[in-house]
């Protein structure tokens, strides 16, 4: 019987596909993680600056 030789073909697309995988949960990951980060505020209520700033 001849035996069925499987190139780099299916190896290769394994792989990629794989590196594909989880690339997409990282980025999912990451965007959540991004989500949580709370930016400072700039504007103050009273209108005066407390970091060195035009008095």
């Amino acid at each position: 019987m001849e035996q069925t030789n499987y190139g780099p073909g299916i190896l290769a697309f394994l792989v990629i596909a794989a590196i594909g995988l989880a690339l997409f949960f990282l980025i999912k990951s990451m965007n959540r993680q991004i989500a949580k980060i709370q930016t400072p505020d700039d504007r103050h209520e009273n209108g005066t600056r407390t970091n060195g700033g035009d008095k």
